[in-house]
C-alpha cells in the first residue's frame, strides 16, 4: 500500500488522520529531496574524479538500486512499475560498465544535473515554501479560535460580531491555503517519478557512447531504453490528465465543501472542545477533541488531540449517548456549548463547545439535541449523513442530461455513427486528433441540432464546411459524458478497474473480455461501435499521433467516469485508461467473440504435463524481461537481427501502449540457425553459434561458447555457405547445408503461457519454424496462427 491520497474534502475537517497523511507526504518529499541531493553529489564526483571513477560509479549505483518511489493509492500502473524498478536497471548496468574501467567524458552536466537541481529548486523548494506557510497558518488559525472562543458571551454585540467575522476570514484563508497545499503535494509526488527518472535516463543515454568496450551493452539497453521512455511519455500523459482532474475536483470543492463531503460510517465528525472540570479553585480547562458519532449505534467518541504538541492523538473514549441538550449563554460563560450525558455516566453530563453556531446546529441535529433545528440546516445535515449514497451534486448533473435527451436511443446511435463517419472521412489523419478540443459554443449548437430528430437528419457532416473536426469530436465527447451514467455503468466500474491492475496481460484481456459481455446490450453496442473506430484510429497514429496510450487517456474519463469524485477515484484514472486501451487493442476477441462461462482468474496459471521436460522459462529476471509491443517493434526496425516478421495476430496492437503487456519476453539474442541432432546448421553470415544440449538443460552463453574449443574450431572450420559445429557432449563434427526453414513435430502437449505461445497436442506438425530470439524457444505456424514453441518439445522432421 502507498501513500494515502489526500481527499481536499478532509481540509476542511482537519482531523488527525488527515494530519498524519499529510506528514507522511512531507516525509516522502523530504525522502525524495535526500535522494536527489546525494545523487547530485554522486554525480559530481562522478564527473569530477575520474581517477575515482570506479568508486563512485559503485556509490551512485548503490543510491539508485536502494531507493524506491512512493506512489498514491493501492496499485501502480505497468508503466509506473518500470519506472520504479528502473533505478535498479539503471544500477545493473553501471556495475557491468565498471568492468570497463574506461575514462569517461565528462560532458553530463547539462543532461543529469541541471534538470535535477531545477526540480529540487523549483519544485521541492516550492513545497517547502508552501509547508512553511501552510504550519505558519495552523498556528495562527488556531491560536486565533482559541483567543475566540474564550470571549465572555457579556461583551457588547458589536464586539462579538466583528469578532466572529474577524475568525470566519481567517478560517476562509486557512482553508483555502490547506487546499492548495494539498493539491500541491500530492501534484509533486505524482510529478517526482519522470522528474527524477528522466535525467537519469539521458545521463545513461550519453554514458554509453563513450565506451567502446561497452558496445554490446549499449545495444542491448536500446531496447530497455525504447521500454522506458515510452513509459515515462505514458506516465506523463497520464499526469496530465490526472492534475487538471485533481485542480478540477479542488475547484469544486471550493465553490461547495457541503456538497463534495466523503462517504463514511460516523453520522457527523469533527474538532469540540470539552470542558474537563478541576478541583477548586483551579476551575475548569477545555480541551480539544476529535469527535465522532454513529446514530445508528449512537456511539460517541472522543479523541484529544492538539497539533502543537507534535500532532499526537490522544487515547480514544466512547460512550453511548442518552441525551444532548443545548446549553444557553445564561448558563455558561462560553457560546456555541451544548451537554452530551452517556448511559454509564447518568447525571453527569458533559460540556462540549462548537466552533460556530451553525457548527452546533449540525451537531444538534445529528445527535437528535432537544433544541429544534431550522429546516434550513436539514439540508447540509441530510448530506452529511446520508453520504453514504450517490453524491446529490452528481444526481441533479445527470438529470440535467437527462432531460436534455443524452440517451442511448436511436437518435443517440445515430448522432454517433454520423460523428464517426464524418471524422473516418475528412479527419483520420489530423494530428492531435481527439486531443484538440473545438469552441464551446459551435460545440454546443452542433449538439443542440443533432440531439433533435426534427435537425438531425438534415446536418451533414461529411460534406459541410461549417463544421471543423474537432467540433465534431468534441461533440461527440461531450455527448458520451451527457449519458445519465458513463457507457461502461457505474455498477461495474470497480470490475473492470481490478484486472488493469494486476495479472498477466491475458488475464486482464480474458477480464475485460468477460465484463463487457455483462454490459447492457445497448451499452455493448454503442461501445463497439466507438472501439472499432477508436482501432481504427490508432493504426493512423502515424500521423494523428494518437497511439493507443494516447486515446485511453482521452477516452478513459469518458467511457469510465466514477460515480463519487474523489482524489482517490481520480488516482484510478490511469486504470480507466488502461481498460480502454485493452478494448482497443483487442476489440476484434472482445466484440466478436463469448467470452469463458465464469470469470477468468487475474492472474493465469498454466500446469504442464507430468512427463513433459521443463520448459525454458520467460520469466528469469528483471533484467531480460521487456513489453512485447517493444519486442515486436523491434524486430520491425532491425531487419539485421529478425528472423520473424511482426505477427498481426498478437494482441498487443500499438507499440506505445504498454501499460497492457507484462514485460515476459527476453531480448538477448539467439542463433538464427536450426537445430538438427546435436549440431547447430547456420549461414555463413552468422556471427557466432551457440552449442545445443540435450533436452531440458540451458544453452552456454554466446560469450562462454566462444571460449570453448569447439568454438574456435567452428571458426576456422568454414566454407563459403556452410558452418562446421562441434557438439562438445558427442564429440561428433560434420558439415550441414544451409537450411531457413524446417518443420517439427510436437512430442508433447503444451498449454500456452502467454498470449505470444502456441498451445498444441501431441503430434501438432508445426510450418516455417525458424528460431527465436529468446534462448530455448522456437517461433513456427499452426493452423494459420505463428507464435512461440518451447524448443525441447518437439522434433524436426
Amino acid at each position: 500500500m502507498g501513500l494515502e491520497p489526500l481527499e481536499f474534502s478532509d481540509c476542511y475537517l482537519d482531523s488527525p488522520w488527515f494530519r498524519e497523511r499529510v506528514r507522511a507526504h512531507e516525509a516522502e518529499l523530504e525522502k525524495t529531496n535526500k535522494f536527489i541531493k546525494e545523487l547530485l553529489k554522486d554525480g559530481k564526483n562522478l564527473i569530477a574524479a575520474t581517477k575515482n571513477l570506479s568508486a563512485a560509479q559503485r556509490k551512485f549505483a548503490h543510491s539508485l538500486r536502494d531507493f524506491k518511489f512512493e506512489f498514491i493509492g493501492d496499485a501502480e500502473t505497468d508503466d509506473e512499475r518500470y519506472i520504479d524498478a528502473s533505478l535498479h536497471e539503471f544500477s545493473n548496468f553501471l556495475k557491468n560498465l565498471e568492468e570497463q574501467r574506461e575514462i569517461l567524458a565528462l560532458s553530463v552536466t547539462e543532461t543529469l544535473i541541471k534538470p535535477l537541481e531545477r526540480f529540487r529548486k523549483e519544485q521541492l523548494g516550492a513545497v517547502k515554501e508552501e509547508k512553511k506557510k501552510f504550519d505558519k497558518e495552523t498556528e495562527k488559525n488556531y491560536s486565533l479560535l482559541e483567543k475566540h472562543l474564550n470571549l465572555s458571551a457579556k461583551k457588547k454585540e458589536l464586539q462579538l460580531q466583528e469578532a466572529d467575522n474577524q475568525v470566519e476570514h481567517n478560517r476562509k484563508h486557512f482553508y483555502e491555503l490547506s487546499l492548495e497545499y494539498v493539491c500541491k503535494l500530492q501534484e509533486i509526488q505524482e510529478r517526482k517519478k519522470f522528474e527524477c527518472v528522466e535525467p537519469v535516463l539521458s545521463f545513461f543515454q550519453g554514458l554509453f557512447t563513450f565506451y567502446h568496450q561497452g558496445y554490446e551493452l549499449a545495444k542491448d539497453f536500446n531496447h530497455y531504453k525504447m521500454a522506458l521512455q515510452i513509459n515515462i511519455q505514458n506516465t506523463r500523459n497520464r499526469f496530465e490528465g490526472t492534475r487538471s482532474e485533481v485542480e478540477e475536483l479542488m475547484n469544486k470543492i471550493r465553490r461547495n465543501p457541503q456538497e463534495h463531503k466523503r462517504a463514511n460510517n460516523f453520522t457527523m465528525e469533527g474538532y469540540l472542545y470539552v470542558q474537563e472540570k478541576r478541583p477548586a479553585p483551579f476551575g475548569s480547562s477545555w480541551v480539544k477533541h476529535y469527535c465522532t458519532y454513529r446514530k445508528e449505534t449512537k456511539k460517541f467518541t472522543m479523541i484529544p488531540f492538539e497539533h502543537r504538541s507534535g500532532g499526537k492523538a490522544g487515547d480514544e473514549e466512547l460512550f453511548i449517548l442518552t441525551y444532548c441538550t443545548k446549553r444557553n449563554t445564561d448558563t455558561i460563560d462560553r457560546r456555541f456549548c451544548f451537554d452530551l450525558e452517556a448511559s454509564d455516566r447518568p447525571g453527569v453530563p458533559v460540556t462540549m463547545q462548537a466552533f460556530s453556531e451553525e457548527d452546533r446546529k449540525l451537531w444538534m441535529e445529528a445527535l437528535d439535541g432537544k433544541e429544534a433545528v431550522s429546516d434550513i440546516f436539514l439540508i447540509p445535515a441530510l448530506f452529511f449523513s446520508e453520504r453514504h449514497n450517490c453524491n446529490g451534486a452528481l444526481k441533479l448533473f445527470n438529470l440535467f442530461f437527462f432531460l436534455l435527451g443524452a440517451q442511448l436511443d436511436k437518435i443517440g446511435f445515430t448522432i454517433i455513427k454520423k460523428c464517426i463517419s464524418a471524422v473516418e472521412m475528412r479527419g483520420i489523419n489530423d494530428q492531435g486528433l481527439y486531443r484538440v478540443v473545438g469552441v464551446s459554443s459551435k460545440v454546443q449548437r452542433l449538439l443542440t441540432l443533432l440531439m433533435d430528430a426534427k435537425t438531425c437528419n438534415e446536418v451533414d457532416l461529411e460534406n459541410s464546411v461549417d463544421w471543423e473536426v474537432k467540433t465534431i469530436t468534441s461533440a461527440m465527447k461531450q455527448y458520451l459524458r451527457s449519458l445519465p451514467e458513463p457507457l461502461m455503468t457505474y455498477e461495474l466500474h470497480g470490475e473492470f478497474i481490478v484486472p488493469a491492475k494486476s495479472g498477466s496481460p491475458e488475464s486482464r484481456v480474458n477480464a475485460v473480455h468477460f465484463l463487457v459481455h455483462k454490459l447492457p446490450e445497448k451499452n455493448k453496442e454503442m461501445l463497439e461501435i466507438l472501439v472499432k473506430h477508436l482501432a481504427n484510429v490508432s493504426k493512423h497514429a502515424k500521423r494523428n499521433l494518437m497511439t493507443v496510450a494516447n486515446l485511453g487517456v482521452v477516452f478513459g474519463p469518458t467511457l469510465m467516469r466514477p460515480q463519487e469524485e474523489t482524489v482517490a477515484a481520480i488516482m484510478d484514472l490511469k486504470f480507466q485508461n488502461i481498460v480502454v486501451e485493452i478494448l482497443i487493442e483487442n476489440h476484434e476477441k472482445i466484440f466478436k467473440t463469448l467470452p469463458d462461462a465464469t470469470f477468468p482468474e487475474p492472474i493465469s496459471v498454466s500446469v504442464s504435463p507430468p512427463n513433459a521436460p521443463p520448459r525454458q522459462s520467460r520469466r528469469q529476471g528483471q533484467r531480460i524481461k521487456r513489453p512485447l509491443a517493444v519486442y515486436n517493434l523491434c524486430l520491425e526496425l532491425d531487419d539485421a537481427d529478425s528472423h520473424s516478421s511482426p505477427r498481426d495476430d498478437t494482441p498487443t496492437g500499438s507499440m506505445d501502449s504498454l501499460s497492457s503487456q507484462s514485460p515476459t519476453l527476453a531480448f538477448s539474442s539467439s542463433p538464427p540457425g536450426l537445430l538438427d541432432g546435436n549440431h547447430l546448421i547456420m549461414d555463413s553470415g552468422d556471427l557466432a553459434a551457440w552449442t545445443t544440449n540435450p533436452p531440458g538443460q540451458s544453452r552456454p552463453s554466446m560469450v562462454s561458447w566462444m571460449n570453448t574449443p569447439s568454438a574456435n574450431s567452428a571458426a576456422t572450420n568454414t566454407t563459403s555457405s556452410t558452418f562446421f559445429f562441434s557438439n562438445p557432449a558427442t564429440g561428433s563434427d560434420r558439415a550441414v547445408e544451409s537450411v531457413t526453414h524446417r518443420k517439427a513435430k510436437a512430442v508433447y502437449p503444451c498449454e500456452a503461457e502467454h498470449s505470444s505461445e502456441l498451445s498444441f497436442q501431441i503430434g501438432a506438425i508445426f510450418e516455417d519454424v525458424q528460431f527465436s530470439r529468446e534462448p530455448g524457444w522456437l517461433e513456427g505456424t499452426l493452423n494459420g496462427k505463428r507464435g512461440l514453441i518451447p524448443q525441447n518439445y518437439v522434433q524436426f522432421l
